[in-house]
Formats: C-alpha cells, sequence, structure tokens
C-alpha cells in the first residue's frame, strides 16, 4: 500500500473486493504489485533453527518415519568424528532412533536415511510457509 501511494509501484491485480478505508478516502488492496524500478536483494540464506530444521523435515523422524511424537536434532557424523553444525549433517529423529543411533554413523548402527539432508532454497522454503497461492499469482511465481 505504502510503495504505490509514494508511487513506487503500481497495482496489476487488486483484491477481490478488499479496500483500506482512511476518513476521506478508500484503496483497493493490491494483489499483484509491478514495482517501477528494479530492487536487488541480495541472495539470503535460511536460518539454521531447530524449527527451521524441523520445517524441512516435516516434523517427521529422518529414521523411522514416524510423526507425532517428541522430536530431537541428530548429527548423521557424529561430531567426534568430525560432523559440524549444518543443514547437511542435521536431521529430525524421533527419541528411539536417536538413543539407537547413539555416538555412530547411520551404516555403524545399521540405519538409513529416508533422504539425504539438504540446504533448502530461501524461495521456496518461504512459499512452503504460505501455503497454496492464489491461482492468480501462479503466472507471475512459476513463469
Amino acid at each position: 500500500m505504502v510503495l504505490c501511494y509514494l508511487g513506487k509501484a503500481e497495482i496489476v491485480i487488486t483484491a477481490d473486493g478488499l479496500k483500506v478505508h482512511s476518513i476521506n478516502q478508500s484503496y483497493p488492496v493490491p494483489s499483484i504489485l509491478r514495482l517501477n524500478q528494479l530492487i536487488k536483494l541480495r541472495r539470503r540464506d535460511v536460518p539454521l533453527t531447530k524449527p527451521n530444521l524441523m520445517r524441512r523435515d516435516n516434523y517427521t523422524c529422518q529414521y523411522c518415519g514416524v510423526r507425532n511424537v517428541k522430536m530431537t536434532l541428530d548429527h548423521v557424523i557424529p561430531r567426534m568424528y568430525g560432523g559440524d553444525d549444518s543443514w547437511e549433517n542435521l536431521v529430525c529423529a524421533c527419541d528411539e532412533c536417536n538413543s539407537k543411533k547413539g555416538n555412530r554413523t547411520p551404516k555403524e548402527a545399521g540405519m538409513k536415511l529416508r533422504r539425504r539432508p539438504r540446504k533448502p532454497h530461501y524461495f521456496t522454503f518461504v512459499l512452503s510457509s504460505l501455503g497454496t497461492p492464489p491461482e492468480e499469482w501462479r503466472p507471475y511465481i512459476f513463469s
């Protein structure tokens, strides 16, 4: 709304029937904006935090696939073997699997990861938290 008011953007598509009212006027709520100038943003990274790791793994144990139980973080390569705190080395694990694996690699413990842990892309990570975008956004997001 502020970008439109300042003349830095224009409304391409408005939200259906939604308006913001001031004392004297009402303004349509934008659904899609077009910026008048290109704004270069530096590449962003998803912060490595426990909630973000849980979200990446969909709150599912990466060893047995169980959900809706207390989850912990597990180092795929334990720290004593040189494993670090990184997206590629941390996974969600239920208490049972984490205890079973202990301070060993998955191969030593006879366990297999359901999928290889990877660092999420910022844009797709943010989009996944928004849910399904409105149909009118599709030509602009996925083109």
